[in-house]
């Protein structure tokens, strides 16, 4: 495959830099498929202060506003304590079946006397996990939660460490937990993006779990509560999530829709009223189910690239995706769609198939639409040593070459 190099990458550096690919006949490819008219519509005016679209499929993102500027989350950071126990659950550490009791700091807490959202668990009760999950979920239930909590910690500061160790498994990077149900805590911060990773998570990982966030109603205590999910009733296909509010943080809604075999995600921050979120979180999906089409870029095992090696057999790995590589873009439009491979070089022979080397980053316009992995196609052995120590000069060389640069840069500046 053609390529050209990135002024970072044409002088390789002694250390881990960043190295950027630029795919130039993928490019080509981009400017003959994807340039296309003027987008029918523009994108969709929201009050919300953040917000995030999202493709569940390939993880593009159809449209963004301060996705990453950290909010506190309220109630939706049930789903980062969600994704703990569904993990507990799916492998072998906790059965639905398994009952907790009702602690008098979860009643308190979280419960009828706490005045806020609660399954209204009753003090001192054995409740199963497989009705703690529904309290926690379809009333968003802060004891439920909190009883969860402690029955797999002992505490939810215990919780809240396997919910940190979780979000950082997930690779989310603006979040930070504290506790399990999203009461205030001024410390207890996530963004619309990492709350779409979540969703996202939950949807592939949990599927049969996921199903409990469409459930339309929740009976427990004798009392019956409705779903707090004002998407389910909208018409939009929607089939899941939550919603929160704090003072601090405004109200949020995490919400997932299908229509015609498409499902996306939409994470809304900071409204200012229920009713704005829920318009907000409508917009979106709507004009991201008009606007949108789904793209093939790349096949399963189909090249991408090539990766540079230092030290091996040959000069360079053959990179492909997990998967196929989709790409949403505009029914009609003029973004102009690119790539580029990226990773952190040299990379050191041998490498094994499989391995991760680098990842694609495709943009629609200046927007980065999707950034997806890319692993060795095939393993390439180390070398023989007369060819490392080749390598190993050239870095030298390069790298000295690196450090002239910068001296005299900074020289003519100063």
């Amino acid at each position: 495959m053609l390529r050209t190099m990135s002024p970072d990458q044409s002088i390789p550096g002694g250390t881990a830099a960043l190295r950027t690919v630029l795919l130039a006949s993928f490019v080509l490819f981009c400017l003959a498929a994807f340039v296309l008219p003027a987008l029918a519509q523009t994108q969709p005016e929201i009050a919300a202060p953040q917000a995030i679209l999202m493709d569940f499929e390939s993880g593009t993102v159809l449209f963004e506003k301060a996705a990453d500027t950290q909010s506190a989350p309220g109630s939706i950071a049930k789903l980062m304590s969600l994704a703990v126990i569904f993990r507990e659950i799916t492998e072998g550490r906790l059965s639905p079946d398994t009952e907790f009791k009702v602690s008098e700091y979860a009643w308190r807490r979280g419960g009828a006397p706490s005045g806020g959202a609660t399954m209204f668990a009753a003090l001192n009760s054995s409740i199963k996990v497989s009705d703690l999950l529904r309290g926690a979920i379809i009333p968003s239930g802060n004891d439920a939660t909190i009883i969860l909590a402690e029955g797999i910690s002992g505490n939810e500061l215990g919780f809240s460490v396997k919910m940190n160790e979780e979000a950082k498994r997930l690779g989310l990077t603006g979040s930070s937990f504290h506790n399990s149900n999203g009461l205030s805590d001024p410390d207890q911060k996530t963004t619309a993006r990492d709350m779409a990773k979540i969703a996202t998570h939950i949807i592939r990982d949990y599927p049969d779990l996921y199903k409990i966030f469409s459930e339309p109603d929740f009976l427990w205590s004798k009392i019956r509560q409705s779903n707090r999910n004002p998407l389910l009733g909208m018409s939009l296909g929607a089939d899941g999530f939550m919603t929160g509010y704090l003072k601090e943080g405004g109200f949020n809604l995490v919400g997932s829709a299908v229509q015609n075999n498409q499902r996306l995600i939409v994470v809304i921050l900071g409204g200012k009223s229920e009713k704005e979120r829920a318009e907000d979180a409508r917009k979106l999906l709507e004009w991201g189910f008009r606007s949108f089409e789904s793209r093939l870029l790349f096949e399963p095992g189909q090249i991408v690239g090539e990766a540079t090696l230092y030290g091996g057999e040959r000069g360079g790995a053959p990179l492909t995706g997990t998967g196929p590589i989709r790409v949403l873009v505009p029914r009609s439009g003029d973004e102009r769609v690119t790539a580029k491979i990226r990773f952190d070089g040299p990379i050191r022979a041998p490498v094994e198939k499989g391995q991760q080397l680098a990842q694609l980053d495709v943009y629609r316009g200046d927007q980065l639409a999707l950034a997806v992995p890319l692993i060795a196609a095939e393993s390439v052995p180390e070398g023989p040593l007369w060819r490392r120590a080749m390598d190993g000069a050239y870095e030298l060389v390069v790298g000295l070459l690196r450090q002239g640069y910068a001296k005299l840069t900074s020289a003519a500046t100063s």
